[in-house]
């Protein structure tokens, strides 16, 4: 059987479950016996910790010439030539370092892919969503051929993975020049689709409930997200499959504490949906606490050029209360940095504002041995059933986090016995294997 992935966007600059979910799916089926998968990116060129695991080195839909053809009329009609020319892998990947900032004096250019491609914010996108929900839109149908043309010269595939609903309009346009079936994964769009403003919001939810007849499954990472999704699109739940997340193991070493003083640490992109604001606020309480006068908070997961005033105003506020001795800043989260990290703290808390579908962090954590202190909101409930590696807290306030980190810490012995239970449990339930059985057997049903 042959998979191809089309994976959009790459979260280089900050810890992107998203992005990482959908290399993880592509890494696991690359190891199942039976299965060919290809990954192939759409907007911008992978980050190297993508391409290094096999994804191809050509873009489609790419974010320079995607973003002109629709926003300006004098550029639907461009030359294949004068894509080429935008698209080059120079360009791009020039525009994937401009993606997400607020920077004034990058080339036009780049500040147009950036905002196409990268960027966390909706403003100015708003019609570009819409009509990549929409199968019907005609106005890139050449560069949906050139993708089959492509597919078809590299052997067809049996199965065509689209990243997110997001891009759900390519399945009819896919469909109409491929015998192929689509398999679309469902992760967080709601983080997209929930900041544009009205109508574009209902609008955008209520066409990929339309375009959902022209897939043949969903993958969903958790219950929660799977009801969610179905009460915004009205998808059947029978289309829907629920295939909790797995992680590759192999990074995977036993946590060695580095540092002798308690620690405690953020992992995800530093920004105020993910909550770090609270989690500054938490700290900062802890640390007025005699007993915990020597606490480090250690954080990990990178950020965008959108963050860096929410990010300020949070060193500020460590800065005044004389604190900043006791934070430590990781700028990468991948490799040796991420054990480095987490060999530094003694448990994880990524006290999000949303209720997100899944949280990679809180699994990365249990493999190696570490606890979690979460909100009992979104996923987490789910999650922390699975691996039982970690306390959840409820009402979702700053007061209730501190009470439970401030727990854990003088517990000792129910911290280790939590970081064991998450340990075991990721190895035995979430593992790569697990998740790419219930990938293929999802693409055996259809």
């Amino acid at each position: 059987m042959k998979v191809v992935f089309l994976v959009t966007g790459s979260g280089g600059s900050f810890y992107c479950s998203n992005c990482f979910r959908d290399m993880m799916y592509f890494k696991a089926l690359k190891a199942s016996d039976g299965i060919t998968a290809n990954a192939i990116p759409l907007y911008l060129p992978p980050e190297k910790m993508y391409s290094d695991s096999g994804f191809d080195d050509r873009v489609f839909f790419g974010a320079i010439s995607t973003y002109l053809r629709e926003k300006f009329r004098i550029f639907k009609d461009m030359p294949t030539f004068f894509d080429k020319i935008l698209d080059s892998p120079m360009l791009l990947k020039m525009a994937a370092k401009q993606a997400g900032t607020t920077r004034t004096d990058s080339p036009l250019l780049l500040k147009i892919a950036a905002k196409q491609a990268g960027t966390t914010r909706t403003e100015g996108l708003e019609d570009v969503t819409l009509n990549m929900i929409n199968g019907k839109y005609t106005a890139r149908e050449k560069e949906v051929k050139r993708l089959t043309t492509y597919l078809k010269l590299n052997g067809k595939p049996d199965i065509i993975q689209l990243s997110n609903a997001l891009i759900i309009g390519l399945a009819y346009q896919i469909k109409k020049l491929l015998d192929v079936k689509i398999v679309c994964s469902l992760q967080n769009e709601d983080d997209w689709i929930n900041d544009m403003a009205e109508p574009f919001q209902s609008s955008a939810w209520k066409m990929i409930g339309e375009e959902a007849v022209n897939v043949d499954a969903f993958v969903c990472p958790s219950n929660y997200f799977k009801e969610f999704f179905i009460e915004k699109t009205g998808i059947p739940a029978e289309k829907i499959h629920v295939i909790p997340s797995g992680i590759d193991l192999n990074w995977v070493s036993d946590s060695v504490k580095t540092n002798t003083e308690p620690a405690i640490g953020f992992f995800s992109r530093v920004s105020y949906h993910n909550g770090f604001d609270k989690m500054t606020d938490a700290f900062i309480l802890l640390k007025k606490m005699k007993e915990f006068e020597n606490l480090s908070l250690h954080v990990c997961g990178g950020y965008t050029g959108d963050d860096k005033p929410f990010i300020s105003d949070q060193i500020k506020k460590i800065k005044e209360n004389g604190f900043s001795g006791s934070v430590k800043i990781y700028p990468e989260f991948i490799g040796n940095n991420k054990l480095e990290f987490l060999n530094s703290i003694d448990l994880l808390s990524v006290p999000v504002r949303k209720h997100d579908a899944y949280g990679l962090y809180i699994l990365e954590a249990n493999a190696a041995g570490i606890p979690v202190v979460q909100p009992a909101t979104g996923s987490f409930e789910e999650i922390i059933s699975l691996t039982g590696g970690g306390v959840l807290y409820h009402p979702d306030t700053v007061e209730d986090l501190v009470n439970n980190i401030k727990n854990l810490l003088k517990d000792r012995h129910l911290m280790k016995e939590l970081g064991n239970k998450g340990k075991i449990a990721v190895r035995e339930k979430l593992s790569f294997s697990t998740m790419a059985e219930g990938l293929v057997r999802v693409y055996k049903n259809i």
